[in-house]
């Protein structure tokens, strides 16, 4: 295990020394200490290494992320996992806005709550949370899975193309051309997987699937001024 003391050694450091690290590094376990909400931690990864922050984060933590896990010890701020390409974040704590935006892929597991826009235009990423979301959420979504626990808040899957919204609890209101879907066996199937994948106890048959009522692909004469 290595450690790196962020209050002392400098985010500079710490994010050049991440990134160095390659497919065939043995140093591949890491301790982050002392973040104290600080911004891009653990940015740009491209390895198959753990990162452990022991504490709270700011803006954009483990933004494009490939291959590496990145674990949050606490709460993380806005853009968290933004545009990861692979690999797995894990906050344990809430997340801010816009958590997992333009996600790729990979996997994204938030164990408290996510604030508004999670996973908006989202392009492959699998967001998993075990609280509630905020409003506008998965907004302009286009491919990949939204796993909510808990509550949505308003105009959930505004203006969504094909990515696929999974809520336990209640919906405050849906946005424009979203709609609830019929949960099908592959629906179950695929959501028992990412259930598992984040930690979730509850049951796939406890959720309701939401997804496009495809009405916005195409020009319509009537929405014309």
């Amino acid at each position: 295990m290595h450690i790196f003391d962020l209050e002392a050694q400098g985010l500079r450091a710490l994010n050049t020394t991440l990134q160095a690290q390659k497919n065939d590094t043995n140093q591949t376990v890491w301790e982050v200490l002392n973040p104290k909400g600080s911004h891009a931690i653990a940015v740009g990864l491209d390895a198959p290494i753990e990162v452990n922050v022991r504490g709270s984060t700011g803006y954009y933590c483990a933004g494009m992320n490939k291959q590496a896990t990145v674990h949050v010890h606490g709460s993380a701020g806005p853009g968290t996992a933004e545009n990861m390409m692979s690999g797995t974040v894990i906050v344990e704590g809430d997340a801010s806005q816009y958590a997992g935006a333009t996600g790729n892929g990979g996997t994204l597991i938030i164990k408290g709550n996510a604030s508004s826009r999670c996973g908006i235009s989202m392009k492959g990423i699998d967001i998993i949370v075990h609280g509630n979301i905020g409003h506008m959420s998965a907004f302009m979504a286009q491919s990949g899975n939204l796993v909510v626990c808990g509550d949505a808040g308003d105009a959930l899957g505004d203006s969504i193309y094909e990515a696929r919204l999974f809520v336990r609890g209640s919906v405050k209101s849906l946005g424009a051309d979203c709609i609830e879907k019929e949960m099908r066996p592959e629906h179950l199937n695929l959501l028992t997987d990412l259930l598992a994948r984040g930690g979730c106890a509850a049951k796939a048959s406890e959720f309701r699937r939401y997804g496009s009522a495809r009405k916005l692909y195409n020009f319509n004469i009537d929405n014309a001024y």
